[in-house]
Order: structure tokens, then sequence, then C-alpha cells
């Protein structure tokens, strides 16, 4: 059990204080990890001080994704938080546009596309170049999505930034991968979290999905903690690249 051991691992982990982001950092946290856990809004510091009130190393940093300077001086500020060492890099954020695509304002695809690509090629590049200055193994897991493999219906810019997601995590994993740095991604599943209350609360999509789910139920962030800790931990050092599903087994049916 040692390989899934995080004891003394430091990490940063985006879009933490809610849903699927904030149930990964939780799931570090329990495997020994110390996080910083970041947020768009004071939120994470609150976040944080409940995580530390269980025991947990943590801490909480607010910074708005949508804007490059503020991602970049968050990234340093969390390093420095951790002690100037990072091992994990969880690129947790994300958010959501739904329109029709004749309909989808170009203001929409440009604040999906911010968020939940570009910040994340941004924040994987910094954590590359700490990883390689430190000249130390590290970990970085991507969030993709089931958009990541089709195209789903009102959200043209959420399919295609996970749909980059998925691209991204194979073109880092080719060049770093050899110098020790793992990345990889997550591919969740129809989750039962705020970013999909549209899809829950409509009765014949909620029907139609729950209909393609083999487990029968939606997922949860509890179901994302150990694929979580498994890519964080020496015992994926041989996996890279990989776009792994967290989906109950809708992919399959």
């Amino acid at each position: 059990m040692k390989l899934f051991d995080l004891t003394g691992r430091k990490a940063i982990v985006t879009g933490a204080t809610r849903g699927l982001g904030r149930g990964m950092a939780e799931g570090l946290m329990e495997a020994g990890c110390e996080v910083v856990v970041v947020g768009s809004s004071a939120s994470a510091l609150s976040v944080a001080e409940e995580f530390r009130s269980k025991g947990f190393a943590c801490h909480g940093l607010a910074v708005d994704l949508s804007q490059r300077e503020q991602r970049r001086a968050g990234f340093a500020q969390a390093v420095e938080l951790l002690g100037g060492h990072l091992d994990i890099l969880v690129n947790g954020a994300g958010i959501q546009r739904r329109h029709f695509c004749e309909e989808f304002p170009i203001e929409d695809w440009d604040a999906v596309l911010e968020v939940n690509l570009t910040a994340t090629f941004d924040l994987c590049q910094m954590a590359g170049q700490q990883f390689i200055r430190q000249n130390s193994k590290g970990k970085i897991i991507n969030i993709a999505s089931m958009l990541s493999f089709f195209g789903g219906y009102t959200v043209p810019a959420y399919a295609a930034s996970k749909g980059g997601v998925a691209q991204l995590t194979k073109a880092l994993s080719n060049e770093w991968t050899g110098k020790g740095i793992n990345v990889n991604a997550i591919a969740p599943g129809y989750m039962a979290t705020e970013m999909n209350t549209a899809l829950l609360n409509d009765e014949g999509r909620n029907t139609e999905i729950l209909g393609r789910i083999p487990a029968h139920r939606w997922g949860t962030p509890d179901d994302m903690k150990g694929l979580c800790i498994f890519l964080a931990s020496d015992a994926s050092d041989y996996i890279a690249g990989a776009v792994i599903p967290c989906d109950g087994g809708y992919l399959c049916k």
C-alpha cells in the first residue's frame, strides 16, 4: 500500500471548493497530502479552514482563473504556501455555458475556453517548469469529460474545451514523461454536481442518461477520490497520457 501513500506530498487543486474538485482534494489529503485548495472566491479560505479542523494540512487561495495574470501570481503564491515545493497539480476548475449552437454567444465561448482549456495549459506549463527546476518527479491530473469523446447538446464550447484537454494531456505527456512528469486525465461521467443541475432537473434527459449507466446512478465527488489518488501516487509511474473514464460504465453501453 506504500505505492498509494501520499504522506509528505504537496499538491495544488483548482476548483476545490465544491463538487469534483473538492472531492479530489479531500481524497489527496486523506492519503496524506498537503493541499492548496484554489477557488474563485474567498470561500476557498473557509473550505481550507474546514479541512484543517478535520486535521488535514490545507491552505486556501482565491484566484480568478479566467484572468491570466491572476492565475500566474496565484500559482506562485500556492507554491510558496507549500514551502516552495510541488509534487501534484490537479486541474479541477471548469465552467459551463448552455445555448443552442446557432445562438451561442462568442463571449460565452471565450469564457469557457479560457477557464477550461487555456488556464489548464497555463497551469500545466507552470507546474512542468516547477518540477523541472526541482529536478523531481511530478504528477499532473487534468479533468476531461465524457464530452472529450462525444459532442453533447447545447454545449459546443464545453465539448471543444474538453476535447482539447484530452489532446493537451497527450501532447504534454509526449514531452514530459521522460523527465519524470506524468500527465494524465480523468474523464468524469455524469456526476450529480452543481454543473449538471440543468440535466438533473430535466426529467427526460435524466431518465435517458440513467438508462445508459450500468451502475444505475449518477456519480458523486467521492467516486473521483480513488482514481485521483492513484494518478497522484507512485502506483501510476508508468501511466502516461491516459484519459481514464470514471463513468459507471457509461461509455461501454
